[in-house]
């Protein structure tokens, strides 16, 4: 058997990061299998799927930027001539991109480069476990192109590189997916045992709980339905997870979760990306890691120094309670050291010495719940109440703006999300009852007030409360009928925009793609 040259060149620049085997060989000449084996191992390809997930979902650029910008929680204004970027992220919030959109290029080209890093593990005698991981890896991948794209390109092992990949529907690539989870749930990993930067069981059944939950979402954005048995299946794989006895809901936990050392002291994390130094930097052109999430939101006068970018929006910023922790305060380990605090930052900014921060004009540095798309004047500093949800490592190497080393390992899943969606399903399955309670204990713990009844209103409220910034809201949005509803700096919408387009680059070279409804 050999391999075509162009075929072995992908095969093994993937397997090493791009950076460690090389082919000296002539156009036309071939690789047997045999010298393909010798040279590339399961392990090295598994751990480049893994270090692929950086550039794709840790980056400000990519998903995030494409499932929070676009909603009423996040904005990406110009401030004067910083931040405009060819008008990249008013286009997300306004819901005016278009085919040509770099990001929503950039993030399908991302997304399809971790489903081949993954399907390539498979090609190469990957150990039991390890067939697993890179199976759960393709499958992550494959949902988040069915969540923006509405259709999913596929490769399976051994497929030919040189023709146009298949391209799945969303029943297919539902159907396919839940087949590959719950096959290989037997040969993952068990929690706590397995660290949450590995795939695992309940990784497995958190993205199976995601996938019955949209189901009925990706099949008709317009109007969803919802399964009573998948509403059932969902339920059962909360209490699995549950009946592990590896988490729990602490108070004043919540902003553990995304801290320096999340991966010691999280009692909620399921899945994240280890970051660190040694770690992040290794994993070479793969973006920013996890301290693009303060960077991009904190100003330059603040420590660390930010690019004073990203806010969110007053009506957001309304839903919560004073009380509420999720609302943010001072952060052992940070806040004595720079003054900076996490969760929401509005009004006077103090430094550690409790003395007012200035801007750049020497002007007392003051957070407006005043934003506009395009920011001028005093605004182009201060307006927009801004976002701290992961607190900065300050013990990497440049204390004063952050770096790539950063430790916070980035997170994918958490408890807090499996059990509110247990209680939607319970709501959907005429049980509010018994989803009040769950969502009850959770705003308990987190020192908000108790709701008198659960509606699909305040469970989708208290889903962005609960999970402000985490890559869900989108997706909340529409499954809740209310992402092409008008909000600040929104002001109409299209049913269109229901789904990304498919990136006219992409359009061009797989004839199996079709642009979607509307582009």
């Amino acid at each position: 058997m050999s391999f075509n040259i162009v075929k072995a060149i992908v095969v093994v620049a993937c397997c090493v990061g791009f950076t460690a085997c090389t082919l000296d060989e002539k156009l036309g000449s071939t690789l047997t299998k045999d010298h393909a084996d010798s040279i590339i191992k399961a392990s090295q390809l598994l751990q480049t799927a893994y270090n692929n997930l950086q550039m794709a979902y840790q980056d400000f650029s990519q998903v995030w930027g494409m499932s929070e910008i676009a909603t009423d929680e996040a904005l990406g204004p110009t401030r004067g001539k910083d931040w405009d970027d060819g008008g990249v992220w008013r286009a997300l919030h306004e819901h005016k991109w278009t085919p040509d959109h770099s990001h929503i290029a950039n993030s399908f080209s991302r997304l399809l480069l971790e489903q081949f890093s993954a399907t390539n593990v498979l090609n190469f005698h990957p150990t039991a476990g390890q067939e697993a991981e890179a199976r759960f890896l393709r499958a992550l991948s494959m949902y988040s192109v069915l969540d923006l794209y509405g259709q999913v390109p596929v490769r399976q092992p051994g497929d030919d590189l040189l023709k146009a990949p298949k391209v799945m529907t969303p029943q297919e690539a539902i159907d396919f997916m839940v087949a590959e989870l719950n096959a290989i749930m037997p040969n993952l990993g068990d929690r706590p045992a397995t660290p949450a930067y590995v795939a695992n069981k309940d990784a497995a059944r958190f993205l199976l709980m995601k996938l019955y939950l949209n189901k009925g979402t990706f099949i008709n954005r317009k109007t969803p339905t919802f399964d009573a048995a998948d509403m059932q299946k969902i339920i059962a794989l909360a209490d699995q997870i549950t009946a592990v006895g590896a988490y729990s809901i602490g108070a004043g936990d919540y902003f553990k979760n995304f801290a320096r050392d999340n991966d010691l002291i999280s009692k909620e994390n399921i899945f994240t990306q280890q970051n660190g130094p040694g770690i992040s930097t290794a994993r070479g052109d793969n973006g920013n890691n996890v301290y693009c999430r303060w960077m991009c939101t904190l100003h330059y006068s603040m420590t660390p120094s930010g690019w004073n970018g990203f806010t969110t929006l007053s009506d957001f910023y309304h839903k919560f309670e004073a009380a509420d922790s999720r609302i943010g305060g001072a952060y052992p380990g940070l806040t004595e050291l720079t003054g900076t605090k996490v969760g929401f930052l509005v009004g006077q900014q103090y430094d550690k010495n409790g003395n007012k921060i200035l801007d750049r004009s020497q002007r007392p540095l003051i957070f407006t719940e005043a934003v506009e798309l395009r920011a001028t004047g005093d605004q182009v500093e201060m307006s927009g109440i801004r976002v701290l949800k992961y607190p900065p490592d300050m013990l990497t190497t440049n204390k004063s703006s952050g770096n790539n080393e950063a430790s916070n390992d980035f997170v994918f899943f958490r408890y807090a999300d499996v059990l509110l969606m247990k209680a939607e399903a319970q709501l959907r399955t005429a049980n509010a009852g018994a989803g009040l309670l769950i969502v009850n204990d959770l705003r308990a713990k987190r020192g908000a007030s108790p709701l008198p009844t659960l509606t699909l209103a305040n469970m989708l409220d208290e889903r962005g409360r609960e999970l402000y910034w985490e890559g869900w809201r989108r997706q909340d949005l529409i499954r809740f009928g209310k992402f092409l509803d008008p909000w600040q700096l929104k002001p109409t919408d299209d049913e269109k925009n229901l789904v990304y387009p498919i990136p006219t680059s992409d359009l061009a070279v797989n004839p199996n793609l079709k642009q979607n409804p509307g582009y």
